[in-house]
């Protein structure tokens, strides 16, 4: 698994852990401030060069998360490792090199459609 914790990691990782707590008690002192009452999804990406190195990072996510990986690569989906803590979910995620050559070709229409100018109503039902 490519996830060592060299220092630059093993820091990245405090800065992270440190600002999930900070932002967790920002939200508890401020009960103004909404959140999503479904709760959050914090989507970590494996950097694997291959397909089959990215399913064996997941493999071994899904067993320090005490999970099974799934596999929804037959329905165009993504390999994947979840473990829920009340309503936040991490998710361990590899999109196979099939389905980001997909998005890519799709990317590449991105600028064929150009939408009608904004009306300025910021809705699309005012239009």
């Amino acid at each position: 698994m490519n996830h060592q914790l060299i220092p630059a990691n093993l820091l990245a990782r405090t800065q992270v852990i440190s600002g999930l707590r900070q932002l967790a008690d920002y939200l508890d002192q401020h009960p103004e401030i909404p959140v999503n009452e479904y709760g959050w999804d914090l989507l970590v990406f494996t950097r694997a060069k291959t397909d089959a190195a990215g399913r064996a990072e997941v493999g071994q996510i899904a067993a320090v998360l005490g999970v099974q990986a799934r596999d929804d690569t037959a329905d165009g989906g993504h390999i994947t490792a979840a473990r829920t803590f009340g309503r936040i979910t991490y998710q361990f995620v590899h999109v196979t090199a099939r389905r980001r050559a997909a998005h890519s070709a799709l990317m590449s229409y991105a600028n064929a459609v150009t939408p009608d100018q904004d009306t300025g109503t910021g809705s699309p039902e005012a239009a």
